[in-house]
């Protein structure tokens, strides 16, 4: 009997979750800095490359500034990184892994040329885009 209770505690014991060292990354930095009055950074940084550094400041009407910077590893080993801000204009990122637009066609440009400067003569148009004021 006390054989059988024995192997089923080993059996417990075998079965249960292990934790690995290699789950664990070290954080090789935090620092903080909380003035009270709405002025404050921090920079975070672990041993596997994660980094991240903001500094806030109060906006106007309550809002808050914030910028700074993100990186971490990718799986191909090179690290991506952002540049941002964010205040009354919104959240602004900058980065070479951001897709950007394609260049719009060279007729495109052209008619928002000749629109700008249908406006500039005094052209007007209503909601359903039809023109309703000429040249002068």
């Amino acid at each position: 009997m006390q054989l059988v209770i024995f192997a089923c505690l080993a059996a417990v014991a075998l079965a249960a979750p292990q934790q690995r060292e290699a789950d664990f990354i070290d954080i090789i930095r935090d620092e903080r800095v909380d003035n009270g009055d709405g002025n404050y950074n921090f920079l975070f940084e672990t041993e596997n490359g994660i980094y991240q550094e903001v500094a806030g400041r109060p906006g106007d009407n309550g809002g808050q500034h914030m910028e700074g910077s993100f990186r971490f590893p990718l799986d191909d080993g090179t690290i991506a990184e952002v540049t941002f801000i964010a205040n009354e204009n919104g959240y602004v990122p900058q980065s070479d892994l951001i897709p950007t637009p394609h260049p719009l066609p060279e007729h495109v440009v052209e008619t928002l040329r000749l629109v700008d400067e249908l406006v500039r003569q005094g052209a007007t148009w209503d909601d359903q885009g039809t023109r309703v004021s000429r040249r002068k």
